[in-house]
């Protein structure tokens, strides 16, 4: 019983973590552990998340944002549209980790949700300072933080499926 809720109270914010990094690496996780069979969604409403479909749109999404986050036009995490998007999905990650856990999907949702905002917050201000601190370009400190995102949603999905 511990281990479960010790479970639940790590792997759910740390999916909401890494989805406000980065908004689709941790569904494009998601989905490849749905698509693969260790995530227990069939016969609920996230066994969606196991289609191809899912896999190669999420996957694609996830690639195209690594890319696009690069680029020196795009807006901040925390900007409308872009903070949205990472509380949205991580309530929706934070669900379907729930329902696969077999616990409620509302609280599943408000951990997912508060991990994004803490997750976009607090990455963009590390980013900013590290940037600063080394002197590198932005781009290298972006790199890490994609393998610390891909990593972590990896990690919170083995916790998850075990």
């Amino acid at each position: 019983m511990l281990i479960a809720m010790l479970s639940w109270l790590l792997a759910i914010p740390l999916l909401g973590v890494t989805t406000g990094l980065r908004a689709m690496t941790p569904m494009a996780v998601l989905c490849w552990f749905a698509y693969l069979g260790y995530l227990p969604v069939q016969n609920t409403w996230a066994a969606w998340t196991a289609s191809v479909a899912a896999v190669a749109a999420f996957t694609v999404l996830a690639l195209a944002e690594i890319v696009a986050d690069k680029l020196p036009r795009i807006p901040d995490r925390f900007s409308e549209a872009p903070l949205m998007a990472r509380l949205f999905f991580g309530g929706l990650i934070g669900s379907i980790a729930a329902t696969a856990m077999a616990g409620p999907g509302l609280e599943g949702v408000l951990l997912g949700v508060v991990g994004a905002a803490l997750g976009a917050f607090a990455g963009f201000m590390i980013r900013r300072e590290l940037v600063e601190r080394i002197g590198c370009p932005d781009w290298m400190v972006a790199l890490v933080e994609d393998l610390i995102a891909v990593a972590c949603a990896g990690f919170a999905m083995h916790v998850v499926t075990n």
